[in-house]
């Protein structure tokens, strides 16, 4: 079996929308459900689950790219010498800190969220709420200072809380980035610091998540399914890049609540749509 054009189209489509929504906090996992409603690959559901979690390792590797210089610990300086930056290894022992909560919990019950909360319904009203949260911690922040200004200023106490946060991200339509920073947010934490921190913590998260999904689908994918795959994570990737830089240079000078106020507007239209529908 081969990738026809048709569905070929529409990988490229979920790709560019999983490169889109991943890194901005607009909930990626609620975009590519809803679009699926609408542009639906013809392919088993079992494969469509994977698919919309593996792509995001496109995604992943565009952050690793984008931040090498800053999340690399190993510096070479020539073909003899190299240095260890202690400050990077710190960081990533935070990030694998806050990771564990999220860990737990998506082990524990990843089959009874995939089971019962992947509605529209819920993803709508996560969509609306985040982005009043969104809007509420803003016009709060106009009266705040940060308390902790970049990412090599987060404790292990603040990184553990951000994890917290991100355990909500298991809900479809909450957006994993959307969480994060909502939380750090909350606790006193820079927007940059608190996107950055976000970029990190997605690199182990999301490649766990990859690898549960893989190990439960197995891999013993079809020519058409692989295809699928890699195609869909170049799309993601390439797309991913331009979003990441755009997002870092867009909150120098502006906040989230277009977003927030992106995510309510959506999410009306969501609910009105499955309304009518129902």
């Amino acid at each position: 079996m081969v990738l026809d054009f048709i569905e070929m189209i529409k990988v490229i489509f979920l790709g560019i929308v999983e490169g889109i929504t991943e890194w901005l906090p607009i909930s990626s996992t609620g975009h590519m459900l809803l679009v699926d409603e609408f542009i639906k690959l013809n392919m088993s559901q079992e494969f469509k689950e994977i698919f919309f979690v593996v792509i995001q390792l496109g995604a992943i590797l565009a952050v690793v790219l984008v931040f090498w210089n800053k999340m690399f610990p190993f510096q070479f300086k020539d073909k003899t010498k190299s240095m260890i930056r202690k400050d990077i290894f710190s960081l990533w022992f935070k990030v694998a800190f806050a990771c564990v909560p999220s860990a737990v919990i998506g082990l524990l019950f990843d089959d009874f969220l995939e089971a019962h909360l992947q509605t529209p319904i819920i993803i709508a009203a996560m969509l609306i709420l985040y982005g009043l949260l969104f809007i509420f911690i803003e016009n709060w922040n106009k009266r705040r200072t940060p308390t902790t200004q970049t990412i090599a200023n987060i404790s292990y106490k603040t990184a553990f809380a951000i994890g917290l946060f991100q355990v909500l991200s298991l809900i479809p339509g909450t957006s994993r980035s959307g969480a994060t920073i909502v939380g750090a947010l909350l606790i006193g934490v820079s927007r940059i610091a608190a996107a950055e921190f976000t970029f990190y913590l997605a690199v182990p998260t999301m490649v766990g998540a990859s690898a549960l999904k893989l190990l439960k689908f197995g891999f013993a994918f079809s020519s058409a399914e692989l295809i699928a795959l890699l195609l869909g994570m170049v799309v993601a990737f390439v797309v991913s890049i331009l979003v990441i830089k755009f997002l870092m240079t867009y909150i120098k000078k502006h906040d989230f609540k277009v977003f927030g106020w992106y995510r309510i507007v959506l999410g009306v239209i969501v609910l009105l749509y499955f309304s009518i529908m129902i």
